[in-house]
C-alpha cells in the first residue's frame, strides 16, 4: 500500500488514542457507552450548583490526577491541563515505542477557554484576602497553552509545539493543523487533541445567561437532544481526547498497530456573527467541500457524518441544512455523540475524532442519545435508537463560537 495520498503527500495514520470524557476515561468504556447511546448528564458534583440557573452537567468521573502527576505537580496544574495531559499520555502509551527524533515531534492541544477553575478560584481570593495572597502559579495554570507545553516538557519533545483557541472548533483544528505539519514535513509524528473543563459557576452562568445551555433541570439525563424537535440548548461537557499522528511509512516501518487514518481536513469562517452560525449554513457547506477536496473522496464515498450536532435550535437546523447542500438532498446516516457527552467545547472535535475512527474501525454508527422526535426542518438521516452498520471514510464537524469552522475526513479498516 501506498505511504502518499492522492496529491503525493505523506499519508497521515492514527498510531495511539487517548479520551478523558464524561462517557468513559478508557476507549473500551468510552466506545461502549457510545454505542448503548447512554447519556452522562446528571447534577453537578464539583461545587454547591444549587444557585445556579443551570445546575446540571457531564462531568468526568473517578479522575485521579496523581495517577499521571506526583502530588506537587497536580496541585500546580488546572483541571483542564490534568485531563489533557492524561489524555495524551494514554494515547502515547497506546501508540507504543515510537522512537523518533524528538525534534520531529510535536504537539497541537486545543481549547476553548483553558484553566478556568484556577482563575475563577484566584479572583475569589482576589477579593476576599488581598492581592498578595493569589498564586504565583496563576499564570501558568490558567494560560491556555499550558496543556500543549505540559505535554511536550514531560515528554522532551522540541518539534512544533502549537495551542489553538477557535471555540468548539479547537480540538478539531488541531486534529487537522497537526495532520498538515506531517503532510508539509515540519514533524513526524504529532500528538493532537483539545482539552476543556468549563465546568465552572461563572462559565456555567455566563452560558446560561446567554441562552446557550439546556434548562432542562428536571430531566438533566434528557437534556441533551441533538436535532430533536425538543431540544433547548447543549448541555456542558468536560474532558480530553488525543490521537497520535505518524507518518504512514514510519509507522509501518515500527510495526505499529494502525487505528486509520486523516485524509482530509478543511477550515474556514462564516465571517457572519460572533456567536450565531450562518443561518445558509453557507460556511459549513464550504468548509465540507474543502475536506473531502483535501481527502479526494466523492459525496458518495462518505459512510455517515458525526455532526456538530449540539442539541441547540440554530447550530442545529443550519448544519443539517448545510448537509443536505453537500451531499445533493441526500446525506448519508448522521450522528451526534453529544446526547452523550455534552458539549466539551474546545475538547469537543477531538472526542469526535476518536469516535469517528472508532466508527469507521468497527462499521457501527453510534446513536444520537435522546432524539426521539426529529425536527420536521431537519430533512437529514439521524441515526438513532440503536446503533447502525455503515462503511466508508466518516466526515466529522466542528463549528465554533466567532465562526470557526472545522471539518475532518478518517477512515479505518475495519477489524
Amino acid at each position: 500500500m501506498s505511504a502518499t495520498d492522492h496529491r503525493g503527500r505523506p499519508r497521515v495514520a492514527v498510531t495511539g488514542m487517548g479520551v478523558k470524557t464524561p462517557a468513559g476515561s478508557d476507549l473500551a468504556t468510552f466506545w461502549a457507552t457510545l454505542l448503548e447511546g447512554r447519556p452522562t448528564a446528571a447534577p453537578i458534583t464539583r461545587y454547591d450548583a444549587t444557585e445556579q440557573p443551570v445546575g446540571f452537567a457531564c462531568e468526568v468521573p473517578d479522575f485521579d490526577p496523581g495517577s499521571y502527576f506526583g502530588h506537587k505537580e497536580a496541585r500546580r496544574a488546572d483541571r483542564v491541563t490534568q485531563l489533557g495531559y492524561a489524555a495524551a499520555a494514554d494515547a502515547l502509551a497506546d501508540a507504543g515505542d515510537i522512537g523518533a527524533d524528538p525534534n520531529r515531534c510535536g504537539v497541537v492541544a486545543g481549547t476553548g477557554v483553558g484553566g478556568l477553575w484556577t482563575q475563577e478560584a484566584e479572583e475569589k481570593v482576589l477579593f476576599e484576602r488581598g492581592p498578595m495572597r493569589v498564586s504565583p502559579f496563576l499564570v501558568p495554570m490558567m494560560m491556555a497553552n499550558a496543556t500543549a507545553g505540559t505535554i511536550a516538557m514531560r515528554h522532551g519533545w522540541k518539534g512544533p509545539n502549537i495551542c489553538i483557541a477557535t471555540a468548539c472548533a479547537a480540538g478539531t483544528h488541531a486534529v487537522g493543523e497537526a495532520a498538515r505539519f506531517i503532510r508539509d514535513g515540519s514533524a513526524d509524528v504529532v500528538v493532537a487533541g483539545g482539552a476543556e473543563a468549563a465546568i465552572t459557576p461563572v462559565a456555567m452562568a455566563a452560558f446560561a445567561r446567554m441562552g446557550a445551555l439546556s434548562g432542562r433541570s428536571d430531566d438533566p439525563a434528557r437534556a441533551s437532544r441533538p436535532f430533536d424537535i425538543d431540544r433547548d440548548g447543549f448541555v456542558m461537557g468536560e474532558g480530553a481526547a488525543f490521537l497520535v499522528l505518524e507518518r504512514w511509512d514510519l509507522a509501518e516501518a515500527r510495526g505499529a498497530r494502525i487505528y486509520g487514518e486523516i485524509v482530509g481536513y478543511g477550515r474556514n469562517s462564516d465571517a457572519h456573527h460572533i456567536t450565531a452560525p450562518s443561518p445558509d449554513g453557507s460556511g459549513a457547506v464550504a468548509c465540507m467541500e474543502l475536506a473531502l477536496e483535501d481527502a479526494g473522496v466523492g459525496v458518495a464515498d462518505i459512510g455517515h457524518v458525526n455532526a456538530h450536532g449540539t442539541s441547540t435550535p440554530l447550530n442545529d437546523a443550519a448544519e443539517a441544512e448545510a448537509l443536505v447542500k453537500v451531499f445533493a438532498g441526500s446525506p448519508p446516516p448522521v450522528t451526534s455523540t453529544k446526547g452523550v457527552t455534552g458539549h466539551l467545547i474546545g475538547a469537543a472535535g477531538a472526542v469526535e475524532a476518536v469516535a469517528s475512527i472508532l466508527s469507521s474501525r468497527n462499521g457501527l454508527v453510534p446513536p444520537t442519545a435522546n432524539h426521539e422526535r426529529t425536527d420536521a426542518t431537519v430533512t437529514v438521516d439521524i441515526v438513532h435508537g440503536e446503533p447502525r452498520a455503515a462503511s466508508g471514510p466518516v466526515l466529522s464537524n466542528s463549528f465554533g463560537f466567532g465562526g470557526h469552522n472545522a471539518t475532518l475526513v478518517v477512515r479505518a479498516e475495519q477489524g
